[in-house]
């Protein structure tokens, strides 16, 4: 969409005419991206606009869900201005689009990119106890007292993390779920027993699994989202996802790459070189 007058597209969305509009602005009532605007602001595709808390869409513009597997070295952030290798500019999605939470420089795996603001709260907030699981490979040795440390919790950033489920792979690897997001809460928590994650990747999002190769995504399906509205029942329903486009059988296993063995020593995760660009997984 282009530039657009927030009381022009407060009346276009059907909730109130411009008049009214502007009177809402005019007492602090209409927010942009979290932001209390100015009379005569304009927006664009992919800013959130909230009267009284309540996100207003605007229903010619459709709602978008992907799933994306971010590679080792792409940065989740927006701003392209401060980070050369962020998301955004990674996947060049024609619509604006922003990550759910987010995944560190050094982490590959599975994240949600949206522009529906309402199902952003409804998945990060802690309240709600959503899983996020992820493998785990460290430096040395993994002895069963780390396993069980780690699933009791443990003591990070002036918290004890919460009890969560830990499994031993390999000599080097473990599975964990989360139901929290603390600021690079697994490496910290390995730091915590003196291990150092060498490389750490996310598999799972509430029922969505990582299904795709590194650096492409995917539309989140319509069963998918129905299944996020319902593990979401106390919040506002988001939008019905659209209809995915029907899926190519063959996989690419060379470019979705695989766990490291069980019992194996782990390699380096990989460096992004920055030479690539995400595409949109056809299967």
């Amino acid at each position: 969409m282009q530039l657009t007058r927030i009381n022009k597209y407060l009346s276009e969305a059907g909730y109130c005419s411009r008049r009214e509009a502007d009177k809402l602005i005019d007492q602090g009532r209409v927010t942009v991206n979290g932001e209390v605007p100015e009379m005569g602001t304009k927006i664009t595709t992919g800013d959130i606009v909230r009267v009284n808390g309540k996100t207003i869409v605007n229903q010619d513009e459709k709602p978008v869900y992907i799933a994306f597997n971010k590679p080792v070295g792409i940065v989740c952030t927006t701003d392209a201005g401060v980070e050369k290798d962020n998301i955004i500019d990674f996947i060049n999605y024609p619509k604006r689009i922003f990550p759910i939470g987010r995944l560190d420089k050094a982490s590959e795996g599975l994240i949600f990119l949206t522009n529906d603001g309402d199902i952003v709260n409804k998945i990060l907030r802690a309240s709600n106890n959503h899983e996020k699981e992820y493998v785990v490979t460290v430096n040395k040795p993994i002895s069963s007292t780390f396993i069980d440390r780690m699933g009791m919790g443990i003591s990070i950033l002036d918290t004890v993390t919460k009890k969560c489920e830990v499994e031993r792979l390999g000599n080097y690897d473990f599975r964990i779920v989360l139901t929290q997001g603390l600021n690079r809460q697994i490496r910290r928590m390995c730091e915590a027993l003196d291990y150092e994650v060498t490389s750490l990747k996310r598999i799972r999002i509430m029922n969505v699994l990582l299904d795709i190769p590194v650096g492409e995504w995917r539309d989140i399906t319509a069963e998918e989202l129905n299944t996020i509205n319902e593990m979401v029942a106390n919040s506002i329903k988001t939008y019905k996802a659209p209809e995915p486009k029907k899926r190519n059988p063959k996989y690419d296993e060379e470019k979705a790459g695989k766990f490291h063995s069980k019992g194996t020593k782990p390699k380096e995760a990989p460096k992004f070189s920055g030479s690539s660009k995400s595409r949109r997984y056809k299967s």
